[in-house]
């Protein structure tokens, strides 16, 4: 089979095109058609050497591809072959033509759900799932800032809220992005961009119940923490889903109002929680609540475009890699 590899670890051009053999799966297992590739901003970490955990090399990235059962490992009877999957682990890596995976992490797509959108589905929607409901405990009715909305993990927080009757606000650093947020749910929509926003969103909430926002997910700590803390309602929570750097805050702010800052990382989460975001991803798409917005498909021979394409921070919805 055909995949991606990077033999040491450096900047995209690293990434290369490898002829190895197939992988079978083992008991337990199933090895997956991979029809569409999910590219996340940590397999670009992983893959520049700056993220915690390496791999050992040669490596293939990735966790999020969709596809179809091609074969399955003794022992597995819940899955057959041509099944409609997308995957939440993978034991050999998503960036290849097949992958194997361990049973209970693979996931039924339904048919009006295409391959390019089960690959946009894992990652982007699994943190928006758990940063919404395990770490802030969002509540209907509560207004929502997506501090960076128009990406993939965005798109997914904006359709959760939404679903789950909250009132809803995007950011985005476009026309076309304050468009696709717009789209995708939200209630209201501001350009980050601009000078002036922050100003723009305490006015809007000036008038809820706490004087300001219940729940930020904020995909940019390193640059707007401070502000976050400035927007808060009493009892408010923001929760970290991405950070490029240092920052300095006041954290006077959080104690007259008694607010909450909350780290999070996917993979902290353990089986049973996943397990969860998992029936919740499933069955928003099957009552088309969820609808994964891609932005990009390129071959997947372009890996390293589009690693270049994900760390500008410019993103519209999904990138993808089709074998």
């Amino acid at each position: 089979m055909r995949a991606i590899r990077f033999h040491k670890t450096g900047d995209p051009d690293v990434l290369q095109i490898d002829q190895i053999p197939d992988p079978s799966p083992a008991a337990g297992q199933v090895l997956v058609a991979v029809k569409a590739i999910g590219v996340n901003p940590y397999e670009a970490y992983i893959r520049s050497g700056k993220y915690p955990t390496q791999l050992p090399l040669p490596a293939i990235l990735g966790n999020d591809a969709a596809g179809v059962i091609e074969r399955v490992g003794d022992g597995v009877t819940h899955w057959k072959r041509g099944d409609r999957v997308y995957t939440s682990q993978c034991v050999t890596g998503a960036y290849a033509e097949l992958t194997v995976c361990d049973a209970k992490h693979v996931h039924a797509l339904p048919a009006h759900v295409s391959f390019a959108q089960g690959a946009a589905l894992n990652v982007p929607y699994a943190t928006a799932y758990r940063a919404l409901f395990h770490r802030a405990e969002t509540k209907p009715g509560e207004w929502v800032l997506i501090h960076g909305a128009s990406g993939g993990v965005g798109i997914a927080c904006v359709q959760f809220a939404a679903a789950h009757g909250c009132k809803v606000i995007g950011t985005a650093g476009s026309t076309r992005g304050l468009e696709l947020v717009k789209n995708e749910g939200a209630h209201h929509a501001f350009n980050h961009r601009e000078d002036g926003y922050i100003n723009g969103i305490a006015k809007l909430c000036a008038s809820a119940d706490g004087g300001g926002v219940d729940v930020i997910v904020e995909m940019l700590a390193n640059v707007n923490l401070d502000h976050d803390l400035s927007l808060l309602a009493k009892f408010g929570r923001v929760v970290i889903v991405g950070n490029r750097g240092r920052i300095e805050i006041d954290p006077r702010q959080t104690m007259g109002k008694e607010l909450s800052i909350l780290g999070m990382q996917l993979w902290a989460a353990g089986e049973k929680p996943l397990h969860e975001a998992h029936e919740a991803i499933v069955a928003g798409l099957e009552a088309k609540t969820l609808r994964p917005v891609v932005g990009t498909e390129l071959p997947m021979d372009a890996a390293a475009q589009a690693h270049r394409q994900i760390m500008e921070g410019a993103a519209h919805g999904k990138i993808v890699l089709i074998p």
